[in-house]
């Protein structure tokens, strides 16, 4: 099965981290923390986004050969969003 990723932060999606629609079914595009009851937890920009998932960096070093720092996770990520649903539907960048 391809991964799939997080239409608006970008995290890898499992079954478990999937958010909900209003009718309280599974949304395949979008994660549990940015997305519920059909509705976007964060009303935020694209570069609210990357400063909020910045703080993450130490988690996503666990799954890298080598270490990044939070300013080219930072870099990675505003290369990488205008690509995601969320910030390509919309001039939010």
């Amino acid at each position: 099965m391809e991964q799939k990723f997080c239409q608006s932060c970008g995290m890898p999606l499992t079954e478990e981290l999937l958010g909900t629609n209003a009718d309280e079914s599974k949304n395949e595009e979008y994660c549990i923390y940015c997305y519920k009851d059909g509705k976007f937890l964060q009303d935020c920009t694209m570069d609210e986004m990357i400063e909020h998932c910045s703080q993450f960096v130490d988690e996503v070093n666990k799954s890298l050969p080598q270490p990044i720092t939070r300013e080219q996770y930072k870099e990675q990520m505003r290369k990488y969003f205008p690509y995601l649903k969320r910030w390509s539907d919309k001039g939010n960048r």
